[in-house]
């Protein structure tokens, strides 16, 4: 069996290190001002990658990142696993109770803060494609819209989640609205991806509604009766088994075990993945602490990881279309803002509260760099998409803090 050599293994090795290390300098450094971890994170792959490393010295760039060869297959799979351990994390953040506790206001701001930046992405991208440079018709024009509708729908829960708490608007009537929202948001948005990345992946005549009925049955199978049984068992793993040892094993390996079933269907790991995590997190018999553990390993080993392999993959300067990042701004603030704030105004709450909640909303973070990476990597769209969904999900992030401040009332 082939494998890597030593000199491959030292490359390997030399790479993961400089990627960790690097990110979480940048990351302490970004805690000063209060920028997102993940702003450090991107950062130091555009630094590591071809839009710097690779102009000022081409040579150690290629000794760290050779593009052929074993270890350039041993970090995809690195990478793969990254992005269904984050995936698996943010699952763990949706709790399905608190939808359903705040009632009316919650489920009306879910609805009206996917539906219209949905509707506004498919039609700019299915009526006007020229202005993402896509020049494209049938199924390929659709796949492109279905996902720009898709990625302008969907919110980064985390993101939200630490914006309320360092304003202290965690646990007030807005920042529960907000929460709830974001989860239902979260939940629907990445299944409407899931299904859109395996039409990607299967010729023009598959079958839609039998991919639809998969998801279906396995998101109903896993977050009711899946869910009681990881209430049955998850007790006795924690209290008979080494801890925390047993709580790792058993929670990653249950989420590896429906990432791979998902997979197998031709739907993408990442969903089952998702929704293991919300089976899990969801369950009142896992410990605190045994969720913090897991929360730890996966945001301070595979986060950086995933989030600096990023940056190595293009050329962020090259890439960059002020056309193209100027309509995915402007759409991602008029959808979501807009949507959020009609469903929060019809549930019931104030112009100016409402006006909170949309900008609260809009914050994409890392989750929509995730999403843009899978996109990218199925080739449903270009760099200079990519690129731009990247500065979209900063730009989000660092404005929905103070935005939402300035309308918020307590």
């Amino acid at each position: 069996m082939n494998g890597l050599n030593s000199t491959e293994l030292i490359v390997l090795l030399l790479s993961i290190s400089v990627m960790l290390i690097s990110s979480r300098v940048l990351a302490e450094l970004g805690k000063r001002w209060k920028l997102p971890v993940v702003m450090g994170e991107l950062f130091v792959g555009i630094l590591l990658g071809p839009t710097v490393l690779g102009l000022i010295s081409p040579e150690t760039f290629s000794f760290l990142f050779p593009p052929t060869g074993n270890v350039p297959i041993a970090m995809d799979g690195i990478f793969k696993l990254s992005v269904v351990m984050l995936l698996f994390v943010a699952g763990m953040e949706v709790q399905l109770p608190l939808v359903l506790k705040q009632g009316k206001v919650a489920i009306s701001t879910s609805f009206f803060s996917m539906i219209i930046p949905f509707a506004t992405g498919f039609a700019v991208a299915w009526y006007f494609p020229e202005l993402f440079g896509i020049n494209a018709e049938g199924k390929i024009r659709l796949l492109f819209a279905l996902f720009l509708g898709t990625a302008l729908s969907i919110s980064a829960l985390p993101v939200i989640v630490r914006i309320l708490m360092d304003m202290n608007l965690f646990k007030t009537n807005v920042g529960m609205v907000i929460v709830a929202s974001a989860m239902f948001n979260d939940l629907f948005g990445w299944l409407i991806f899931s299904v859109v990345l395996s039409m990607a992946g299967q010729p023009d005549n598959m079958n839609i509604g039998y991919t639809i009925l998969w998801v279906l049955g396995f998101g109903i199978f896993m977050l009711t009766i899946g869910k009681k049984i990881i209430d049955r068992i998850l007790p006795w793993v924690q209290n008979k088994l080494s801890w925390p040892g047993g709580v790792l094993s058993g929670t990653l390996g249950l989420c590896l075990l429906c990432a791979a079933f998902t997979e197998s269907i031709h739907i993408h790991a990442i969903l089952g993945a998702f929704i293991a995590g919300i089976a899990i997190g969801d369950s009142v018999q896992l410990h605190e602490r045994a969720r913090e553990i897991i929360h730890q390993f996966v945001t301070n080993f595979f986060a950086p990881l995933f989030f600096v392999s990023i940056g190595l993959k293009l050329d962020f300067v090259e890439n960059f279309n002020p056309v193209i990042v100027g309509v995915v701004l402007l759409l991602s603030f008029a959808g979501k803002v807009l949507g959020a704030y009609i469903g929060a105004r019809l549930g019931g709450m104030g112009t100016s509260n409402s006006l909170a909640v949309g900008f609260g909303m809009n914050a994409r973070g890392a989750m929509e760099i995730i999403l843009g990476t899978l996109a990218y990597q199925a080739g449903l769209i270009s760099q200079p998409i990519f690129v731009a969904l990247v500065v979209m999900a900063l730009v989000t992030s660092l404005s929905s803090g103070p935005l939402m401040r300035k309308f918020v009332k307590t």
